[in-house]
């Protein structure tokens, strides 16, 4: 894999989480984490709403581009198809950016990227686990069924969908950094 493919892994959680914390602090006078999506941050018409969707699009093509480093270096079928699922939700978290709420196709692409993402980690997790990578394998099965437990709980818990939503986003980080961690921890110096 790249070095630039590594460094990309490594920003673009750091630029979608940053350009949400931005746009929460620009709206902080009505934004409320039980009360509200992360989406009303990026809504047509909300001034300073491409705070929040630039940063989703940012993150995304970033995050395609190290996992596009992943799939060269995949092993076996299940491992490649987790990750191409997991590509999808990546397309999907764009599309969030591209298509904010306001606009029709917004609800489905935002269900697109958790569900897409999570279970690409799931099937790639698995995959490892095949592979050989038993904790791995046995980590992507229990943060996948972890991770949409306590978000469904959220979700009908809070009147607002962004504690369930933060909960579905920080899964796919925690795995994305632990095969990170994993995989590069102690490799070969990556190429050019």
């Amino acid at each position: 894999m790249r070095r630039g493919q590594i460094l990309a892994g490594v920003l673009a959680p750091i630029v979608a989480l940053t350009g949400i914390g931005v746009a929460i602090l620009i709206h902080r006078s009505w934004w409320r984490l039980t009360g509200n999506a992360i989406s009303d941050l990026g809504k047509v018409g909300l001034h300073h709403n491409w705070v929040l969707n630039v940063s989703l699009v940012v993150s995304a093509a970033l995050a395609i581009y190290y996992v596009a480093g992943l799939l060269k270096e995949a092993t076996s079928t299940v491992q490649k198809a987790g990750i191409g699922i997991f590509i999808l939700g990546l397309v999907f978290l764009s599309l969030i950016g591209i298509f904010p709420e306001g606009t029709s196709p917004h609800y489905y692409v935002s269900w697109g990227f958790f569900i897409f993402a999570s279970l690409g980690f799931l099937v790639a997790g698995i995959g490892l686990g095949l592979a050989g990578e038993k904790d791995l394998g046995l980590f992507s099965v229990v943060l996948f069924a972890v991770g949409w437990a306590l978000a469904l709980w959220a979700k009908n818990r809070y009147p607002g969908v962004a504690p369930a939503e933060f909960i579905g986003a920080f899964g796919v980080i925690i795995w994305h950094y632990v095969v990170m961690w994993k995989k590069f921890r102690g490799a070969p110096r990556p190429r050019g």
